[in-house]
This record gives C-alpha cells, sequence and structure tokens, in this order.
C-alpha cells in the first residue's frame, strides 16, 4: 500500500499521513495553540518552504516509504507554481511544488511533491470519506471566500468562486475586484462589505423575521449559488455536490433546489444531489495525501 503524507496550508499548517486512501495516526497542527491565526502570513515564502520540510521530516519519522507529499493551499495553483494567493500574499509567484523538493533532497528524503489547490484536496478527502472515490464530486466551501473543489483531479484553474452570476454593474463586491462573481454576493467578506451596519448573521437573521432588503439578499445569495452550480452541471454534467464551510448555516436546500431546478432542465443534467457536511480540515489534509499518490511529479 503506498504511503504519502498530506499537507494543508492555510492559517497554520496540518499534516498527516495517509495509507490506503485513510489517514493514520494523529494530525500534526503548526503552530500548536490554534488562536494564532496569522503564524504564517508574515513569514518569506522560502521559511514557509523550510517549515513545510520540518513537518514531512517530523511526520515521516524516519520512514523510507513515502512515496509522495501533497499540499493544499488557498489559491491558483498550476505546475507547482502559486500563481495567485490573497491569502498568503508573499506566495504569489512561488515555485513552492519545485522549492519543496530541493530542500527535502538536501536533507536527504527523496520522494514526490504535488501542489493543489485546498478546495480540489477537500474535494478528494470528502470522496474518500463518503465512499466516492469511483465518482465525480464537487465541492463549495462557503467561507471568507468561495472555494470550487473537483474529484478526480484534473489540471486547471478551477476558480470557480469567481463564476459570473450576474452581469450587474454594481456588483462590484469580490475581493479580486472582477465584476458580478459568485463570491462577490456569497462570500463572508463581501457581506460584511455589502451590509456595512449588518453582520451576515444578522442579514440572515433579518430575513427570517420579514426584513424586505435582506429577504431579497437571501434570494439573490441562494440564486447566485444555484447558478454558479447550474454551470458546472452544464459543462461537467451532473452529479454529487457537497457543500461545506462557515455559512452552510445560512443555507435553504429547500430554496437552492427549487432555483437549481429552474435553471437545469434538460432532463438528463438533472440528477444532480446536494448534500451539507460538516467542514473538516482532516478531510483536505487527508485530500492532499491522496491526489498526491494519484498524481505523482517528477523529483526536482
Amino acid at each position: 500500500m503506498a504511503k504519502t503524507i498530506g499537507i494543508m496550508l492555510g492559517e497554520g499548517i496540518e499534516a498527516g499521513v495517509v495509507v490506503d486512501n485513510k489517514l493514520t495516526g494523529e494530525i500534526s497542527h503548526f503552530p500548536e495553540d490554534p488562536s494564532e491565526t496569522d503564524a504564517l502570513v508574515e513569514k518569506p515564502h522560502e521559511d514557509l518552504v523550510e517549515l513545510l520540510c520540518d513537518r514531512v521530516i517530523d511526520i515521516a519519522a524516519g520512514a523510507t516509504d513515502v512515496t509522495a507529499v501533497g499540499v493544499g493551499l488557498p489559491g491558483l495553483v498550476r505546475n507547482g507554481v502559486v500563481e495567485e494567493a490573497p491569502n498568503l500574499p508573499q506566495l504569489k509567484g512561488a515555485k513552492v511544488q519545485q522549492t519543496l523538493c530541493a530542500a527535502l533532497h538536501k536533507r536527504g528524503f527523496e520522494t514526490n511533491v504535488k501542489l493543489v489547490n485546498d478546495a480540489d484536496a477537500m474535494a478528494a478527502g470528502l470522496a474518500a470519506q463518503h465512499g466516492k472515490l469511483d465518482h465525480m464530486i464537487r465541492v463549495w466551501t462557503l467561507g471568507l471566500g468561495i472555494g470550487y473543489g473537483r474529484y478526480p483531479f484534473l489540471e486547471g484553474v478551477w476558480e470557480g468562486g469567481h463564476t459570473v452570476v450576474t452581469l450587474d454593474d454594481k456588483e462590484r463586491y469580490c475581493g479580486c475586484g472582477g465584476r458580478g462573481h459568485l463570491e462577490g454576493i456569497m462570500g463572508h467578506r463581501a457581506m460584511r462589505m455589502r451590509f456595512l451596519d449588518l453582520e451576515p448573521e444578522e442579514v440572515f437573521e433579518a430575513a427570517a423575521k420579514g426584513d424586505e432588503r435582506c429577504v431579497e439578499f437571501k434570494k439573490l445569495w441562494h440564486k447566485a449559488l444555484a447558478a454558479a452550480t447550474a454551470s458546472s452541471i452544464h459543462v461537467s454534467g451532473a452529479g454529487k455536490f457537497y457543500l461545506t464551510g462557515m455559512n452552510t448555516r445560512f443555507l435553504d436546500l429547500p430554496m437552492l433546489d427549487n432555483y437549481l431546478h429552474q435553471m437545469v432542465t434538460m432532463s438528463p443534467l438533472q440528477g444532480f444531489s446536494m448534500e451539507i457536511v460538516k467542514h473538516s480540515s482532516t478531510a483536505a489534509v487527508l485530500g492532499a495525501g491522496i491526489i498526491a499518490g494519484m498524481e505523482t511529479t517528477p523529483r526536482q
């Protein structure tokens, strides 16, 4: 059975060993104090690579049978290069896959390295946890931004959170500056910019009480997700969609399903389903290890 290491890079670093599509042992955390949410933000990318290298060496515990290391991180990742990383801007343009492989080589640890978007890692992990490794699944992560992941992993951009869902010139709340994006409507940061007088939780609470402005936004919020999901279905076909992240608490599944069926009317494409699952970084660590094992990259 292949042994890989999965790593998630976000507010901190989490890592674990994956064997036979399952995590074995405990997840390693850096920093140990979960309240330190900015531990990585100010570190130069070279220091981040060294931290990743430390995690790999520590968790491997001298093992020589680790066939690959998968690293999931938020941002636009292609061919081992972080082309865009709003949450970790020091990584923009960094050849993390190549430099991590070289750093491990210097320490005498020979293995393959695969760099993936965190949403794709989440999709692979959820596929494993739900017995869907022989199916295509897609995942929407509803948080500060909007993540979109797909399993099986395919090379590509896959910035589904920036799907254009409206042509309204006023819709400019997306953090990237683009107009009409899904994230500009659904993202937590975007909602706070739109409602300067209300927090997102208060918006949906007011909608439940019948406040007209908030009711209309709740409809827009669900229509936006339905539109992006419908676009994915029309491009890649029907299938399972998992919904995860802190803002799944705002979801009204019957409302979402109603809008989605209005947008997807071709009968061969209506075999889709939506399921809310609890967000877990453990799933993403597992997924990063699975993708690394399936899609290894030659050593640099």
